[in-house]
């Protein structure tokens, strides 16, 4: 989606009576579609092909050698049985660049294992990652490992693009939702090799900012982050009205912050429970200290910020609504339009 989003002529291919296994995951939004599938298939185009028979790989074949690109993920050597390898496509269209979406690497002991989000998030470590301390481990909310990888795969993609401008080459690319899952792992893989243990959860806090997180307000909950030492000498002066602390050393700069935070936070939410959200906010942003709402996900997307923003596209198609969310690329200061809504399955 995300090369069709930067102006690619992207076709999904996909059997041709049940098609994507995502038409049946989410709300129904149309005769074939659901929320779910039309989340992420915007700016393409589908056609149906039986793969298990002759005519379905034999029409594939024909694609691949006229295509720039070509995406799968089977799972691993799943391309090679069908006859759609790699090697096989390349010889009929040495400039192709051929893209390998997997579970698991396709060189290691577990090449064979289908791969799913969650089981990646648990077994790369990221579940460990999220959740309150104490408690036990969460999945990320949206479907991280794959959105991520796919992002991966599209980067990719465009380097072997860029360079086959200059070789007449096609490559190879091989990712796998695994390898992507520990990418993203980032700066607390790190933290955890060096310490050689896991880091601790922090929930809606920071290991190294104090104060930051959902705090509660007298109607509520909203953000604060108290990003720097100066930031927090006008927080407690003219937010919360505690300029003691500012002579305590336990709380003099960030680091005696983050380690001293078990006592400093009970003495900020006695302070901030005595205002509303809209005057911590009208405070806070006064200051100049970072701090926003927490809303819900429909109150998200329906405010005046996205609706400034451009991110919804609401389409009538037909007698029914039909939403997507907008790609979040400006170019020259335009937002890529949504060229086509998520395709309808249709028989190649």
């Amino acid at each position: 989606m995300v090369l069709g989003d930067l102006g690619a002529e992207v076709v999904k291919v996909e059997h041709p009576t049940r098609g994507d296994d995502t038409r049946d995951w989410g709300l129904r939004t149309g005769p074939t579609n659901t929320s779910y599938f039309d989340a992420v298939n915007r700016n393409k185009s589908s056609i149906g092909a039986d793969l298990s028979a002759p005519e379905g790989v034999t029409a594939i074949r024909k694609m691949a050698r006229e295509c720039d690109v070509l995406v799968e993920n089977f799972k691993t050597g799943g391309a090679d049985r069908l006859g759609l390898g790699y090697e096989a496509l390349r010889e009929e269209n040495p400039g192709l660049i051929y893209c390998s979406i997997s579970g698991y690497a396709s060189d290691g002991p577990e090449a064979a294992r289908p791969g799913y989000d969650l089981l990646v998030q648990g077994e790369a470590g990221l579940m460990a990652l999220n959740g309150e301390a104490g408690q036990a481990p969460l999945k990320f909310g949206v479907a991280a490992v794959d959105l991520f990888t796919g992002q991966y795969a599209a980067q990719a993609v465009l380097a072997a693009l860029y360079q086959r401008g200059r070789t007449g080459k096609g490559r190879r690319i091989e990712l796998s939702l695994f390898d992507c899952g520990v990418a993203i792992t980032s700066y607390y893989g790190l933290e955890a090799l060096v310490q050689g243990k896991d880091p601790p959860r922090y929930g809606n806090s920071h290991p190294s900012i104090v104060p930051y997180g959902v705090f509660e307000a007298a109607d509520g909950p909203l953000l604060i982050t108290v990003g720097n030492n100066a930031q927090f000498r006008r927080f407690c002066a003219r937010v919360i009205n505690r300029q003691e602390l500012l002579d305590d050393v336990r709380f003099s700069t960030n680091l005696e912050r983050s380690t001293n935070r078990a006592l400093l936070i009970p003495v900020i939410e006695e302070e901030l429970r005595k205002k509303t959200r809209s005057q911590l906010l009208q405070l806070l942003r006064e200051e100049g200290i970072p701090a926003g709402e927490v809303l819900g996900l429909h109150e998200a997307l329906l405010s005046p910020r996205t609706e400034a923003s451009g991110m919804v596209v609401r389409s009538e198609d037909g007698a029914a609504t039909r939403w997507v969310l907008a790609p979040p690329y400006r170019f020259d200061g335009r937002r890529l339009p949504v060229r086509s809504l998520p395709p309808p399955l249709r028989k190649g």
